[in-house]
């Protein structure tokens, strides 16, 4: 047998034998099926069988869950008594002095409530409730207690040294009370430099957020309104008494009226200060205090702060109202223009302060009054205009200088050149398309005023000559002084040239009425010419020089009483005079003083050399009284 028979016998062998276990394999499984069919028919059987008990089990757990809930509940509740019993202790012992327990104790309540409310089916529920509520209705009127005794302890009146403090250093005043606030024309842009404000702190870092913990918890728990008058009233006293102590005073018109000028003008200059302080600082730091303590409470903070004010403001605006109503002068015009623009200069700030809608009454009053105070400056100008044309006082200025008229229009002018820029901000308020046209407009008008006054007053002299000298010396005085102020830019110098030909048309015509005739006394006709004295008379010539002389000493002793107050203009004039006069005297006196020289008694006649006359010019237009005269 070979090696490949050997192998295929093997592989035969092998073959059955796989076959048979197999065979017993297939034998196993079938048992064993058959014996796991068995088994579950007795699992089913043993199941059956153990429901009842499974059912009992069950019933005895859930029982056991429903107990620990049950206890559990129990347990809750009597933790919810013994919170009562602490929040009870906690209310009782008032907030004053630990705030933050009681409040913690406070909504321990309205938790305790609301867990009660929820389960009223417990016997206790109703009780608690009760109990608990008439605690937190206790715990309200005790947190309103404390937030008005802790609001008023905090708001005393703000000393006027704070304030004056809080002022940058360039606007404090020298004295107390506002006193040395005045402002001075000139100077009056000083408000209008870029300075900075700090506000005072009104009320103390630690009681602050007390005092908005205490105002939430109010607001909370409904009692918006209570919160609102404690606020109010405690607010508005510390602001309106801290004005007071400021100086601030409540006046009516009637006030207004009875006070003296100087008076009433160093009030106004004070109330100027007043309203810097009340809105930079005192209002400012208070709109502070405000958002502080409603922080999160927006549109309750902005009433508050807005009804705190009221009355400060009110107060505060009761002055201004008062002078813009009051009787119109022109010694107002000044002050009613530092009064406007104070109120410019606080406008924005304040509108910002009271931006909300509940402070619209507030802005529409600044407004209304800065627009009132615009109106009053405005209508004084048609006053002082009327008033300068029609003045009718009876000052004499018997020498023929500066009318104390002129002076004071021209101050006033000058003055309201230093308020260039405030009225063409009033000019605004009333559409005027150019500003600078309408300054130069009212500032003409007022001069031509002047002018025509002067006229009128001119005429009331007797002598022709001083009624020249008069309007020479006042119109002169009038261009000299545009010339050297701000005005000269505004009228232009067409202006300036203009009224400087009519000074010069007084002086000829003061030249010819004065002195023509004396002129005439030293000019003979003579048949031969110039030059020859043929047919001149010696009595002719004696006459001539006595009438010179008499004349001449007139003038002399009533010119030099006569007053030109500009030494240049006195100069000129009498340089005028004298190169007309000495010339034609010193011919005259060649040409006809041998004749009287060589006579009886020449002095008689020929009582001037041409230096004397020269000298006594040079006393003309002095102002020298009679009295003075007899000195000299």
């Amino acid at each position: 047998m070979g090696f490949n028979d050997l192998t295929m016998e093997t592989l035969r062998d092998r073959a059955a034998t796989m076959k048979d276990c197999l065979a017993r394999s297939q034998i196993i499984t079938d048992s064993m099926t058959s014996i796991l069919g068995s088994f579950d028919l007795r699992l089913s059987a043993l199941e059956t069988a153990m429901r009842p008990t499974q059912i009992k089990t069950h019933s005895m757990r859930q029982a056991h869950e429903n107990i620990d809930k049950t206890l559990k509940f129990a347990d809750a509740v009597l933790v919810q008594f013994d919170l009562v019993k602490q929040a009870e202790a906690e209310i009782l012992r008032g907030p004053h002095e630990d705030l933050e327990s009681y409040l913690e104790a406070v909504n321990q309540l309205k938790n305790i409530v609301r867990f009660f409310s929820t389960n009223k089916n417990l016997k206790s529920s109703i009780g608690v409730i009760t109990h608990s509520t008439t605690l937190l209705q206790k715990a309200s009127l005790m947190l309103e207690e404390e937030f008005r005794q802790l609001l008023t302890s905090c708001s005393k009146p703000v000393e006027t040294d704070r304030l004056l403090d809080c002022l940058p250093a360039s606007l404090r005043p020298s004295t107390a009370h506002g006193e040395g606030g005045k402002k001075n024309p000139a100077d009056h842009n000083k408000s209008a430099e870029n300075v900075v404000y700090k506000p005072p702190t009104l009320v103390s870092s630690k009681i602050i957020p007390l005092l908005h913990d205490l105002a939430q918890q109010m607001l909370q728990t409904g009692q918006q309104q209570q919160v609102f008058i404690i606020y109010r009233e405690a607010r508005a006293s510390c602001m309106e008494n801290s004005l007071k102590k400021l100086g601030v005073e409540k006046l009516g018109k009637e006030d207004v009226q009875k006070m003296q000028w100087e008076v009433l003008e160093a009030k106004i200059g004070n109330w100027i200060h007043f309203v810097r302080i009340a809105v930079k600082l005192l209002f400012a730091a208070e709109r502070k205090v405000s958002d502080l303590i409603f922080e999160g409470m927006e549109s309750f903070m902005d009433q508050c702060f807005a009804e705190a004010t009221a009355s400060s403001v009110s107060l505060l605006l009761s002055f201004g109202e008062a002078i813009a109503k009051s009787k119109r002068s022109p010694e107002k015009l000044f002050v009613l223009l530092d009064m406007y623009e104070i109120m410019k200069e606080v406008q924005p700030e304040f509108n910002t302060l009271y931006a909300s809608i509940s402070a619209a009454e507030l802005r529409e009053s600044v407004a209304a009054l800065t627009k009132r105070l615009a109106e009053t400056a405005q209508e004084t100008f048609v006053d002082f205009e009327e008033a300068v044309d029609k003045d009718a006082t009876k000052t004499a200025v018997l020498d023929g200088t500066v009318h104390p008229l002129t002076s004071y229009v021209i101050n006033y002018v000058k003055f309201l050149f230093d308020y260039q820029s405030t009225l063409k901000q009033l000019f605004l308020e009333f559409q005027a398309a150019d500003p600078d046209t309408q300054l130069a407009k009212i500032t003409t008008r007022i001069l031509q005023a002047l002018q025509n006054n002067l006229d009128g007053k001119s005429k009331h002299y007797k002598d022709q000559a001083l009624t020249q000298i008069f309007m020479m010396n006042n119109i002169h005085y009038v261009v000299r002084s545009v010339r050297r102020s701000e005005a000269k830019d505004m009228l232009g110098d067409d202006w300036v040239q203009i009224h400087r030909r009519v000074v010069q048309q007084h002086a000829n015509q003061y030249k010819r009425i004065s002195w023509s005739k004396i002129l005439q006394c030293l000019t003979v006709p003579v048949a031969g010419g110039e030059n020859s004295n043929a047919g001149v008379s010696r009595a002719t010539v004696k006459e001539k020089f006595k009438t010179f002389n008499t004349q001449f000493e007139e003038l002399h002793q009533k010119q030099s009483q006569w007053s030109v107050p500009d030494s240049e203009l006195r100069e000129s004039l009498r340089l005028a005079v004298a190169e007309v006069l000495l010339p034609a005297y010193r011919s005259f006196r060649k040409r006809f003083g041998p004749s009287i020289e060589g006579g009886k008694n020449p002095t008689k006649y020929i009582r001037f050399q041409p230096e004397d006359l020269e000298r006594m010019l040079a006393e003309f237009f002095e102002g020298k009284t009679l009295h003075e005269k007899r000195l000299i």
